[in-house]
């Protein structure tokens, strides 16, 4: 919840230019699908129904598509000549960049292993295949103070901060570091994320130089 609260506020501060509808629009349905995912967990994820999946995953994809679109947008305002307000369209790239790292740990955390019901409330043999291989899941034939914190001797599931920190490194480094995709959808996403903050970061540092000379 808190983190798509923190992603619709950043959605909100973007400037006119950059907005894929009205500036509520958005944010309006997003909280819309929020509230019956509140509804259905209050405090925290044990339950699950077809309906509160198909909406959690919607609002991860609304968000993803709000703020690709705004991507697309700024790319265009930062390469067109003769703009004036480069240091807004600077702030309004590390909103673009933070709510990406936001959007896509949430499609990890979602998609990952069935979802957070499925990973904290299955068996692991009734789990689906997982997308993503963390090192946790390889630590059990280490040292003994590691491998006890391992998978299959801590019963170690990801969680959310997990997911983040995932997203941040693809963010930063552009490919991943220490957990790595293991299935298509995982490849095309981390993918797409590179992409997209390989592309922001790129024009950032282009626009920034064009602003200091």
């Amino acid at each position: 919840m808190v983190a798509t609260l923190v992603a619709t506020a950043l959605y909100l501060l973007l400037p006119q230019s950059l907005l894929v509808a009205p500036r509520f629009v958005l944010p309006a349905l997003e909280l819309m699908l929020l509230v019956p995912l509140i509804v259905i967990n209050p405090r925290r994820m044990t339950r699950q129904t077809r309906v509160s999946r198909v909406l959690s995953l919607g609002l991860v994809g609304i968000i993803a598509a709000g703020n690709l679109f705004a991507l697309g947008l700024l790319v265009h305002d930062l390469v067109a000549s003769g703009i004036k307000n480069g240091g807004s369209l600077l702030v309004a790239a590390l909103q673009v960049w933070l709510t990406n790292i936001i959007v896509f740990g949430l499609a990890y955390w979602e998609l990952d292993r069935g979802g957070p019901v499925s990973r904290t409330q299955l068996p692991r043999a009734e789990l689906p295949m997982a997308d993503f291989r963390f090192s946790q899941d390889e630590n059990h034939d280490t040292v003994e103070e590691v491998a006890d914190g391992s998978s299959i001797s801590a019963d170690w599931v990801p969680t959310l901060i997990d997911y983040l920190y995932v997203s941040v490194t693809n963010s930063t480094a552009f490919s991943p570091t220490d957990t790595m995709p293991l299935s298509s959808r995982a490849k095309v996403l981390m993918s797409v994320q590179g992409i997209a903050a390989l592309l922001t970061s790129l024009l950032v540092i282009a626009r920034a130089v064009s602003i200091l000379n």
